[in-house]
């Protein structure tokens, strides 16, 4: 009986973790189908998968930036630059995509919602006050509350000023990064469960009907996040590659996108972005900064969602749209996205900004807000899926172009097991 058991646990625990999240997918799908009372039961099980990740991914930022940067040595290189670069690229050209499908497949809405206590920012330069706001906060309120700028910040200068600290220090603050990295291992191997349980839970509770009235606009949106996840990110991550990226294209939207879609946050998806550059033997210094830098800015799809929403509401009111003024909406909605937060709907609530400037009123940008609120079962999910997704995507591309090397298949580098 122990020797099954131990069976069993090994095949739990260093077996195919994809298979199992496609295995949890189904029998939560069947589950929902067949019994969906017990189906709704099953939502404790999503929500302790996911405050495990929101729970353990602030800790693990805060070390791991912290101590790569604390045990940096002098003449070794980051690519943190040449993925910054990448980032804001395709955020704007998926902000760009936007504009193109939404001109090509216009869109309306049935705009009926009166009010929301959501409160939205005002302007971009409100957005940015935001951002540096966070950069300054308290790092234990920071740590508490997900705020991944302050995170980001502090744990910048606290590994700065650690690289002066005696050897046995730093040789600590390493351990301790090890040591909340197994950790959260332990926390991705519970996936299958907790997508089981969320997907369970929500089928049999919302089901899909909400979709139906607003099947066009849902349509152009997940068929723009395809569209830039499978040929605009594959053609910038060539152009710095030179070489196949499809492999790599997969590799990421498997490994990370799939988990990613039933989180529905970048930022609780970071440990699994994290656990992934390390199997496909990445440059630590560089991902562990990286990853959560790209859950904080990197949000191609936050753009997708914010321009195509804004110029539904735009042709629902009849207002003419010209060329250069689309193409500010690009930059503007690139720019909105970066401040978007990492959570689950971030991106909604800066729909508004983009609204007013084509003079649309807050209460009808509103309306827009509980639209996406409305078809977010699959918007949102496909939206972090695609984030997420290219976090790794970019950051392995920095690092293949940097080191001069091409990887066929990058996810036979290094067993997680």
């Amino acid at each position: 009986m122990d020797k099954q058991q131990s069976r069993v646990f090994s095949l739990f625990f260093q077996g195919s973790l994809v298979k199992q999240i496609l295995v949890g997918l189904v029998a939560g799908i069947l589950l929902a189908w067949l019994a969906p009372d017990i189906a709704k039961m099953m939502s404790l099980l999503g929500s302790l998968f996911i405050s495990a990740l929101k729970a353990v991914a602030p800790i693990l930022v805060w070390v791991l930036v912290m101590a790569s940067i604390a045990n940096h040595r002098q003449g070794q290189k980051l690519n943190i630059r040449p993925v910054l670069v990448l980032y804001l690229l395709a955020t704007f050209f998926a902000a760009l995509t936007a504009v193109v499908a939404s001109f090509m497949f216009p869109s309306v809405l049935t705009l009926v919602v009166n009010e929301s206590q959501l409160t939205p920012p005002e302007n971009i330069a409100e957005v940015l006050k935001g951002v540096l706001i966070n950069v300054v906060a308290n790092p234990v309120d920071a740590l508490i509350n997900g705020n991944y700028m302050g995170i980001l910040a502090w744990s910048i200068g606290l590994g700065i000023t650690l690289r002066h600290a005696n050897d046995n220090t730093k040789v600590l603050v390493q351990d301790l990064a090890d040591a909340v990295t197994n950790l959260v291992r332990v926390v991705i191997r519970l996936a299958p469960i907790g997508i089981f349980g969320l997907v369970s839970s929500t089928i049999a509770t919302t089901g899909f009907e909400v979709l139906a009235g607003y099947a066009q606009v849902l349509v152009v949106l997940i068929g723009c996040m395809f569209f830039v996840a499978l040929v605009v990110n594959p053609v910038i991550v060539f152009w710095k590659i030179r070489s196949n990226p499809y492999p790599l294209v997969f590799a990421c939207l498997r490994e990370s996108g799939v988990t990613a879609f039933f989180t529905r946050s970048s930022a609780a998806n970071i440990p699994v972005n994290m656990a992934m550059c390390r199997r496909m033997n990445l440059d630590e210094d560089t991902y562990s900064v990286s990853i959560p830098l790209g859950a904080t800015i990197n949000m191609g799809g936050a753009a997708i969602t914010i321009t195509i929403l804004t110029l539904a509401a735009v042709n629902t009111l009849g207002m003419p749209v010209d060329l250069p003024t689309a193409l500010l909406l690009s930059l503007v909605a690139a720019i909105c996205a970066c401040g978007a937060s990492g959570v689950a709907g971030g991106s909604l609530l800066l729909i508004p900004l983009a609204c007013s400037m084509f003079g649309i009123s807050n209460d009808v940008a509103m309306q827009v807000v509980a639209v996406g609120v409305m078809i977010g079962v699959l918007q949102d999910s496909a939206e972090t899926a695609l984030n997420s997704s290219t976090d790794v995507l970019f950051t392995a591309a920095a690092c293949i172009a940097e080191d001069n090397r091409i990887v066929d298949n990058p996810l036979t580098e290094k067993n997680d097991g």
